[in-house]
């Protein structure tokens, strides 16, 4: 279904993505708004747990869209992200049609991989591109070839290309750089942490039985914890998950700081990370419940 009306302005965009219970600041508003306005491809960027991948499944619902998700991964090549022939149907066909003749080729025996269910939607999809870092730089060109035409060729079937050209959202954690050329087709967007005040705006969207004064000191909390020099920095949805936990044994009958420290596991989830900050542990909390 088509919501135009949600992509007047950036401002507007930012309201729908609220109703998705996701919070964009100004920055990452303005660059949906025009990545759907102008066609391009948007790359997001930013550590694990900032929410990029949550961006995209927000703006497919805001927009009304289907989202197709291509999660990438060392090794992905053609057959994984665009079509493979389904070889033993083709073989099962061959033998029951005897001395007929049988398309091999016909639609029943390919197999639609995320890009290609993309291109023969009936209607417009937004197409997550997860984690495009993890994979190498043969399947970055061949992407790129994708992103430059929305077509496929198919050997056996000539070209196909898109009836709707979808939204694109490509994510990186940045473990590796991209290739430039990749880069310059798309627009940009480089998501951060949140502030410790959008944050816990954040938390309290996504568990309303969170006081305000416990996702105050969550996000405070969690905000140094980042600070130190651990390994895995908890997420956003870690710290959502951390706030409700410790609301759950708070109810149970744990006072709060008792509850936070039980609880740190949600948060942590790294046994040398675990070891670091447990020393100082009690002074962050501290610090985030006055």
């Amino acid at each position: 279904m088509d919501r135009p009306n949600l992509v007047a302005s950036p401002e507007s965009l930012a309201e729908a993505l609220a109703q998705q219970d996701y919070l964009a600041d100004e920055e990452l508003a303005t660059a949906v708004f025009l990545a759907v306005q102008l066609g391009k491809p948007l790359l997001l960027e930013g550590a694990p747990g900032v929410g990029k991948t949550e961006a995209a499944k927000a703006i497919a619902s805001a927009l009304g869209r289907s989202l197709v998700r291509l999660q990438c991964y060392e090794g992905i090549d053609a057959g994984h992200a665009l079509y493979e022939w389904n070889y033993q149907r083709q073989l099962l066909a061959i033998r029951q049609a005897g001395e007929q003749e049988v398309d091999l080729y016909e639609d029943s025996f390919l197999i639609d991989r995320p890009l290609m269910q993309v291109l023969r939607a009936p209607d417009q999809r937004v197409l997550l591109v997860d984690e495009i870092d993890r994979s190498d730089h043969e399947f970055e060109a061949l992407l790129l070839e994708f992103l430059s035409d929305f077509q496929v060729s198919i050997p056996e079937r000539g070209t196909i290309r898109a009836a709707h050209r979808p939204i694109v959202i490509l994510t990186s954690n940045r473990t590796r750089e991209l290739a430039e050329a990749l880069r310059r087709r798309c627009l940009y967007h480089w998501i951060g942490y949140p502030d410790a005040e959008r944050e816990a705006a954040i938390i309290m969207l996504r568990t309303p039985e969170v006081a305000e004064a416990t996702a105050r000191a969550v996000a405070q909390a969690v905000r140094n914890i980042r600070a130190r020099p651990i390994a895995k920095p908890p997420g956003i949805a870690e710290a959502v998950e951390w706030a409700n936990a410790a609301t759950i044994l708070e109810r149970g009958g744990s006072p709060w700081p008792e509850a936070f420290r039980r609880a740190i596991g949600v948060l942590i989830k790294d046994e040398e990370d675990l070891a670091f900050i447990r020393p100082e542990l009690d002074a962050v909390i501290g610090e985030a419940l006055r």
